[in-house]
């Protein structure tokens, strides 16, 4: 069974500011609850690019590794997740909404793991998953309208 999530965000910023941000991987963790994020192959950078999520507390959680498959600065990036625990696709699309403000767009298409269990347990999960992703999506937002990403060559 593939799980579902979109979530868009309002972003008071460039289209450009926001790929940015969304693309500088090594500070992903400065806004993304519990996560630290490494590029692993090309730098985190074009189609064939790769790079792993830790998703935790302290030393207690999970890798999540990507490969990148589509990389289109600055409105779309998406990836594969290759790891043991988290496969499917993950997106992120960044619309403008006018001069100086972008939507954040962040879609995930997960295979369930554990079978008849993870299909059972979506349900109770999703809407927590949904909150945590929300949250972050908002702190994104903020800490790109305060100017934290610094613009780079796409």
């Amino acid at each position: 069974m593939t799980a579902t999530l979109i979530l868009r965000t309002p972003v008071d910023a460039t289209v450009e500011q926001t790929w940015a941000g969304a693309t500088d991987w090594a500070r992903q963790g400065e806004w993304m609850l519990g996560t630290i994020v490494t590029p692993t192959a090309q730098g985190g950078q074009g189609v064939g690019g790769a790079i792993s999520a830790f998703t935790g507390l302290g030393r207690v959680g999970f890798v999540d590794t990507m490969e990148i498959t589509v990389w289109e600065p600055p409105h779309r990036c998406h990836v594969r997740h290759t790891g043991k625990l988290v496969r499917g696709t993950g997106e992120f699309d960044v619309e403008s909404r006018g001069t100086g403000l972008a939507t954040f767009v962040w879609r995930e298409d997960l295979e369930l793991p554990l079978g008849p269990l993870g299909r059972a347990g979506w349900p109770i999960i999703k809407p927590v998953f949904a909150y945590g992703v929300k949250l972050s999506l908002q702190r994104f937002a903020r800490w790109v309208e305060a100017g934290r990403p610094v613009s780079r060559a796409a």
